[in-house]
């Protein structure tokens, strides 16, 4: 690896970036606390050693699939630090976004979770989304949930990942976690064998396709514990999109296997806080009896209504975990009420909980 580019992903992990990105003729940024700023005193040269500088980073056989397929996925570790790398052409230019994967999984309580994310720990079948846009947490979330079963309890854990961010190491548990393109060819081979591999617990990294959906459903159908990602911003949303990867002859069967496998949706986004950090904001839906017959009948419009009168069953609306940030002193309202789906229950959620 180019030296330059080494010290420049050092660097981005001593100054807790979550993301470096890389472009020909354009200085180097990191992300920091959601903002984007410019890494200076940085040499950039012309564009053709940048895109070298960038290249080095890929062994022979990656250069090969990079040629071919004109992008990759794969991680990446500089000394004590991981990345999740993605290398692309912008303009017929490489260009390279990196992720940091901090190596330690924090708890529930470091990354602020609602208590009731806690409990999905102990279920012993079922499937679990944990859903949002890119670059929320999606993914430390799901590493936080698996180490703490991990922890606690003696299964087999099996993920398939594209590529492995957090590494999880083995306490009661065994844990199998296989990369795709390097312990696997394909999400969809790989699920069509997990299977065979005596597992208790499977996260699939992202439901990508119908057959990635297809197969996560029939592995939690089988007595398996799932979890799987989606970039979708509700539970409700989250639902559809499922739904609707099927063909129309498909959707009343999708529907039916949905709705007796689904156990809990987590949909987050990550929250400026007032002293420069970020917490996480959930809609949490908690799947009982009403959510299960709601799937069933295609009325995934009631869903919210199901969320918003749940409280007692640990359900928790967007707009109420927002305002709970705000009344704890956490976020400014100006903040929550820019990632609130629903402004005007966003008010009274706040108006309510303040006593007005």
């Amino acid at each position: 690896m180019d030296q330059t580019i080494r010290q420049l992903l050092i660097m981005a992990g001593a100054n807790k970036a979550s993301d470096v990105h890389l472009f020909s003729s354009v200085l180097p940024k990191f992300r920091v606390n959601g903002e984007l700023i410019e890494v200076a005193n940085f040499e950039i040269g012309r564009s053709d050693e940048m895109s070298q500088k960038i290249l080095s980073i890929l062994n022979p056989e990656q250069i090969k699939k990079f040629e071919l397929e004109k992008e990759i996925d794969f991680s990446l570790a500089v000394d004590e630090t991981r990345f999740r790398v993605n290398i692309y052409y912008q303009k017929g230019e490489v260009a390279a976004a990196l992720r940091v994967v901090p190596s330690e999984i924090r708890s529930f309580e470091q990354l602020g979770l609602p208590k009731i994310v806690s409990e999905f720990v102990n279920l012993k079948q079922g499937f679990v989304l944990i859903t949002g846009p890119t670059g929320q947490g999606k993914s430390t979330t799901v590493s936080s949930i698996l180490n703490e079963i991990n922890r606690t309890r003696k299964t087999h854990i099996v993920t398939v990942e594209d590529p492995i961010e957090y590494i999880i190491k083995p306490e009661k548990s065994m844990i199998s976690q296989r990369e795709l393109g390097f312990d696997t060819l394909s999400f969809n081979s790989a699920l069509r064998s997990v299977l065979r591999q005596d597992p208790n617990v499977v996260f699939i990294g992202e439901m990508r396709d119908l057959e990635t959906i297809q197969s996560a459903l029939t592995i939690a159908e089988t007595g398996h514990l799932v979890f799987s990602t989606l970039h979708t911003n509700s539970a409700a949303q989250t639902i559809d999109r499922i739904i609707d990867v099927f063909p129309e002859g498909a959707k009343e069967q999708i529907r039916m296997q949905l709705s007796t496998v689904i156990s809990a949706i987590v949909s987050q986004r990550l929250v400026q806080t007032l002293d420069g950090g970020r917490l996480p904001a959930v809609e949490v839906l908690v799947a009982n009896s009403a959510v299960k017959n709601n799937i069933r009948e295609g009325k995934s419009f009631m869903i919210d209504n199901i969320i918003q009168t749940s409280a007692d069953a640990g359900m928790i609306t967007l707009e109420g975990s927002l305002a709970r940030l705000v009344n704890q002193g956490l976020v400014s309202e100006e903040v929550a009420m820019s990632h609130a789906l629903k402004p005007t229950e966003f008010t009274n959620k706040l108006r309510s909980i303040k006593g007005i």
